[in-house]
């Protein structure tokens, strides 16, 4: 199974699980708390899709910044690059970012 990665997609899932395939002492999972357009500005070039995903997952295992293999009921398996960027009482919260030429 093969998706767009759009900002349209990922909002369709928005509050869903991805299982991450990681080396860890138990499964990891993320769910998909929020999708944040990101305009094109006046100086920048037009055509593009632009837009961060976010990620919350457990506070007792931190992923460092790596390209991560997630897998989704419903949009199949993603390799996508997370950063953390942030940690509160619910866990920590990671970033992916997609800046990319949109297909006519």
């Amino acid at each position: 199974m093969s998706v767009q990665l759009t900002e349209a997609e990922f909002s369709r899932h928005l509050n869903t699980k991805f299982a991450v395939r990681v080396e860890a002492p138990e499964p990891v999972e993320l769910e998909l708390v929020e999708v944040k357009g990101r305009p094109s500005g006046p100086d920048e070039q037009q055509g593009m899709e632009r837009f961060s995903v976010f990620f919350r997952g457990p506070g007792h295992i931190r992923l460092n910044q790596h390209t991560f293999t997630l897998a989704h009921e419903r949009m199949g398996e993603l390799h996508l690059f997370l950063v953390p960027v942030a940690r509160d009482e619910r866990g920590f919260l990671y970033e992916a970012v997609f800046n990319y030429f949109k297909e006519d």
